[in-house]
C-alpha cells in the first residue's frame, strides 16, 4: 500500500525535474550553457553532446564563448548552434565562438511564457495521470482482497494530497520562469 504512494511520488518528482530541465532550455534574456545541452555536433561521424566536445563559458550576462577541444571542429560547432531552435548567430575568430545574446522583444517574451505555461500543462497532466495510475493500483489492491476499502479510502487521500503538493510545485517553478523570462 504505502509503495503506491512511493511509487507515485517517485514518478512526480521525476516529472518536476523534467520540467525544470525543459525550462532550463528555454532562452531568456540571458546567457546560460544549459541552453546548449540539446545541441549535438557531428565529431567524428559521432553526433556527440556540444559540451563533451567544447568548453562553454559565459564571461558576460548577454555573451557565450564556446571553446573547443579541436579547433577542428569550431565549423562543425558553429553550424550545429546555427541550425537549432535557438535563433542564434554565432561568430568565431579561429579560435573560440563567441554568440552575443540579444534583448529579447515583448513579443518574444510572451512567446516563451506561453511555452513555459504549456510545459507546465503537460507536467500538472503527468502527476494527474500518476495519481490515476496509483487509484487503479489501490483499486486493484481492494478487489483482489490484499487492502480493506478503509485502507484504499486513507491512501487514496493521501494520494490526493501528494498530487496537490506536486502541483503546487510545477505552479511554483512556472511563476519563477515566468518572472525570469518577463525581467528586461
Amino acid at each position: 500500500m504505502s509503495d503506491v504512494i512511493v511509487s507515485a511520488g517517485d514518478r512526480m518528482k521525476k516529472t518536476i525535474a523534467n520540467l525544470r530541465d525543459g525550462f532550463a532550455v528555454l532562452r531568456t534574456g540571458r546567457a546560460s550553457p544549459a541552453l546548449f545541452d540539446r545541441i549535438r555536433v557531428d565529431y567524428y561521424g559521432e553526433k556527440s553532446p556540444l559540451n563533451q566536445v567544447a568548453n562553454i563559458s559565459v564571461p558576460e550576462a548577454r555573451l557565450v564563448v564556446i571553446q573547443p577541444w579541436d579547433k577542428a571542429l569550431i565549423g562543425e560547432i558553429e553550424k550545429a548552434v546555427r541550425s537549432s531552435d535557438l535563433s542564434l548567430n554565432p561568430s568565431n575568430d579561429g579560435k573560440v565562438i563567441r554568440i552575443a545574446f540579444p534583448p529579447l522583444t515583448e513579443e518574444r517574451r510572451k512567446e516563451l511564457v506561453k511555452q513555459a505555461k504549456n510545459q507546465a500543462e503537460q507536467s500538472r497532466v503527468a502527476v494527474r495521470n500518476i495519481r490515476r495510475d496509483g487509484n487503479d493500483e489501490l483499486k486493484k489492491l481492494l478487489k483482489d482482497g490484499e487492502i480493506t476499502e478503509d485502507e484504499e479510502s486513507k491512501v487514496s487521500g493521501e494520494l490526493q494530497k501528494l498530487t496537490d503538493g506536486y502541483i503546487n510545485q510545477v505552479n511554483q517553478v512556472l511563476e519563477e520562469k515566468e518572472k525570469e523570462i518577463m525581467e528586461v
